[in-house]
């Protein structure tokens, strides 16, 4: 199942991708061949890593990217594109490669996750389609893995649909939330387009359009009584919703040899009302019940809760994980890295003032370093050509610190890229979102530091060069130098 299967998304682009194109077809490069890395500059929230995501929705849109007629006619009427150009686009496929980070990847600031190899106009494109998946995906991912983190083994659901920024948003936005950790969604959408677990209690709502609290807690869990989560907020938590919520196990549940599943609290001081609701339930006999957890949280809140002694068994996490609220936008960009001149890629690099807006030029290839515990040291890059060989002592330049001579001993690695589709075409099956949400947290527990995981203050993971790499790289600055001159 397709969200809006009919839509066609290839107008989904910056206007300035289609006038680059025009002029390209007019300058006869437009079939030039290219290379585009996306990667980011800064880790969300000051965290010591990022999660990829949305790798997938990027195949599904290359593989269906076309132009319909109503397209077509529409640029012709902005009359700024010529036209034997435009007439061109009816039969328009992306012809191009992609190289990307397998999803779910822990991926780090300047690094590229994903490789466009393509015709000049395709790769250009493409460029904002692409962006926006990566973009958004990889944000929540990476906001939900802190939330899933704080929560310290307690399960945590999506309940963020009503707050996301649209449709789109809350779907797609729910897929990201799994492959971060979640254990469930309450969107039933994202359950059945990816096969997410799906959950849900009562709203304010259903006590209300009852004549008392009571009588809707127990019409209730006669009609679900294997889903009998009650929300106990509505009027008092102490005073009311809870004292009827132990009546209605008592009364109504038990006597049918059913338990009452558990009791959400959405408002209120939550670490103070789990604990005395504790203490009440506890008193009652319903040690068994669960505690809910819900109200604007996210990784410092839950946090905070659970340091006071909060008495939470699980938590329900909606606009501060769908919107990433601390942190609006994840900033991925997309490069140009080289041109095929004469059967070969010549590198190119974009020069800055602001030091981390100077891209890492050409072709390449993106090596994590593993130490002996299997450990991830830090990443390499190397010239396209080159394979490092570290069944010996390695050398390799931190380019933060290029003086110092530093070297791999006794390491292992494993390349981050790899080719996922060729003339546009997927050449093998993708994961299922289980298997990369898995792999997101295989590589939490055995492969990255705990040091990396800090909210505060994290260790800074090294993106290193091999000396020919970071070499070419300075011949490129010092070129570019002496065009300023």
């Amino acid at each position: 199942m397709e969200q809006f299967k009919a839509r066609n998304l290839s107008m989904l682009m910056d206007l300035y991708s289609m006038t680059m194109s025009n002029g390209y077809y007019l300058e006869n490069t437009a079939d030039n061949l290219v290379a585009f890395d996306v990667f980011y500059r800064r880790n969300p929230d000051g965290g010591g890593f990022a999660i990829f995501a949305g790798l997938e929705q990027v195949l599904d849109f290359l593989e269906d990217f076309h132009f319909t007629q109503d397209d077509i006619d529409y640029f012709k009427s902005l009359n700024l594109y010529n036209d034997e150009f435009l007439d061109s686009l009816i039969n328009y496929r992306f012809r191009g490669t992609i190289m990307a980070m397998p999803e779910g990847s822990v991926m780090y600031p300047k690094e590229p996750v994903l490789t466009v190899i393509a015709p000049l106009m395709d790769a250009q494109l493409i460029e904002t389609a692409i962006l926006a998946q990566i973009n958004h995906q990889s944000l929540i991912a990476t906001k939900t893995q802190r939330i899933i983190q704080s929560a310290q083994g307690r399960p945590v659901s999506d309940f963020g649909a009503r707050r996301a920024h649209n449709i789109d948003a809350a779907v797609y936005g729910a897929r990201a939330a799994y492959i971060g950790g979640v254990n469930s969604t309450s969107t039933v959408m994202a359950a059945k387009m990816f096969n997410i677990p799906v959950n849900g209690t009562m709203a304010h709502s259903w006590i209300m359009c009852h004549k008392d609290e009571y009588t809707a807690f127990k019409h209730f869990v006669e009609i679900y009584p294997q889903n009998s989560i009650l929300l106990i907020d509505t009027y008092d938590v102490m005073t009311s919703g809870l004292p009827n919520a132990i009546k209605v196990a008592k009364e109504v549940l038990e006597p049918q040899g059913k338990r009452l599943k558990g009791v959400r609290i959405d408002s209120g001081d939550l670490a103070y009302l789990s604990k005395e609701a504790r203490k009440v339930l506890d008193a009652a006999g319903l040690t068994d019940c669960k505690i809910v957890a819900s109200n604007s949280l996210d990784e410092f809140t839950i946090r905070s809760i659970l340091d006071q002694g909060g008495c939470i068994d699980s938590f329900g996490v909606g606009e501060r994980l769908i919107t990433a609220r601390s942190e609006p936008v994840f900033g991925a960009v997309y490069k140009l890295a080289a041109i095929k001149e004469n059967g070969k890629f010549i590198p190119k690099i974009k020069v800055s003032d602001t030091v981390e807006k100077i891209t890492n030029p050409g072709r390449k290839h993106l090596w994590r370093i593993y130490d002996k515990r299997g450990y991830a040291v830090a990443d390499l890059l190397t010239l396209e050509d080159e394979i490092p060989d570290l069944t010996k002592e390695y050398t390799f330049i931190d380019p933060n610190k290029p003086w110092k001579h530093k070297s791999f001993v006794g390491c292992s690695m494993r390349q981050m890229l790899e080719t996922v589709m060729i003339d546009g075409k997927r050449i093998k099956p993708s994961p299922s979102l289980d298997e990369i949400r898995e792999y997101v947290k295989r590589q939490l527990e055995h492969e990255i530091w705990p040091e990396e995981q800090r909210f505060e203050n994290p260790h800074h993971h090294f993106l290193d060069m091999s000396p020919a790499y970071y070499n070419m790289k300075i011949e490129l600055l010092e070129e570019a130098h002496k065009h300023e001159q």
